[in-house]
This record gives structure tokens, sequence and C-alpha cells, in this order.
């Protein structure tokens, strides 16, 4: 059987996301939304809601980051009868891909997208899980641009505001659902 919560606010998820200190590394506090996903009321929410502040974008494509942004992205796609497209960590996409560096609040990391994934003038609409200092979204949006598409809108289920990640996304329609 399955733990329910009674989920009617974004405050109600923030009050299952749970704190894990000194992960990935020392000094980062983790912001674990896997209580969220376990929760079948909560992640019907947090979906529901993101495709709501979705949809009035139209979006041909949804672009999912690695790899949490995986969790939504599908599911929203589906919901919003769009296609799903995986951006991808170096090396993991099987055909021809074109790539991006970028810096990540703790550390370097480069992402990959299929070379054919997006035809110039889609809408797309790119989604992750987190928006922490902005570098990963900036890069996923880097790419789409690269390709021809036009981001519509960027959604997170969780914003560390304190990170400033939104001030890298100027000039695109951002979304979150839980701010700390």
């Amino acid at each position: 059987m399955n733990a329910k919560t009674k989920i009617a606010s974004s405050d109600d998820l923030k009050n299952l996301i749970r704190d894990v200190p000194d992960f990935p590394k020392k000094g980062i506090i983790f912001k674990d939304i896997t209580p969220i996903l376990k929760d079948p009321d909560a992640l019907r929410y947090a979906v529901n809601e993101l495709s709501i502040l979705l949809e009035e974008f139209q979006p041909d494509q949804i672009v999912g980051i690695e790899s949490r942004g995986f969790i939504f992205s599908p599911i929203l796609a589906y919901k919003l009868r769009a296609g799903f497209i995986p951006v991808r960590k170096k090396g993991k996409l099987p055909a021809e891909t074109i790539r991006t560096s970028y810096q990540l609040e703790y550390g370097e990391s480069e992402l990959e997208i299929h070379q054919d994934a997006i035809l110039k003038g889609m809408k797309v609409a790119v989604v992750d899980d987190l928006l922490a200092t902005g570098g990963t979204s900036k890069a996923a949006i880097h790419l789409v641009e690269k390709l021809g598409g036009q981001v519509a809108a960027v959604a997170f289920l969780v914003e560390l505001t304190f990170l400033k990640g939104r001030e890298k996304l100027r000039g695109y329609n951002i979304f979150s659902l839980v701010q700390y």
C-alpha cells in the first residue's frame, strides 16, 4: 500500500521534499524529491501543475535534462501531446549529437542532444527537476537554439532562488512550483 498525502498546494509539495546534507559532495544540501515521486497524489499534483503552466505555450517538444528531468518530461509530453527529447551527458546518446560544456554548482560537465532532434522553428519547453545556478538549463537551451528550436518556456519542480539561476535564464518564460 502507498502512503498518501493530501496535496492541495505547492507548499504541500515543499513539505515532502527532504534535505540531504553533504550530497553529492560536502557543503551541498541536496533537495531530494523522491518523497514526491513515491506519493501518487503528490506526483499527480506536480505533473498537473507543470502541465497547466506549459499548456499555453503549446510546445511541439518537451526537452528533458538528464537525469531527474527525465522523470517529468515524458509525462508532460504525453499530457501536452508533444514529443519528448532527452538531453544527456556526453557519450550517452547513440546517434550523431551536438554538445556544449557548462559550469554547475559543484563542477563542470557537458550535455548532448541528437543532431536531428529538433527541426527549425519548433516550439520547445525545457524541463528539469531543479533550478540551481542555471548552468545546466542554459546549456540545454543553447543546444535547442543551436538546432533552430524556439524555447517557449523553461519549467522546474524546485527552484533554489538564493543561487540566482533565474538570472542566467533572463528573457525566457521560467516557471517553478516550489521555491527555496
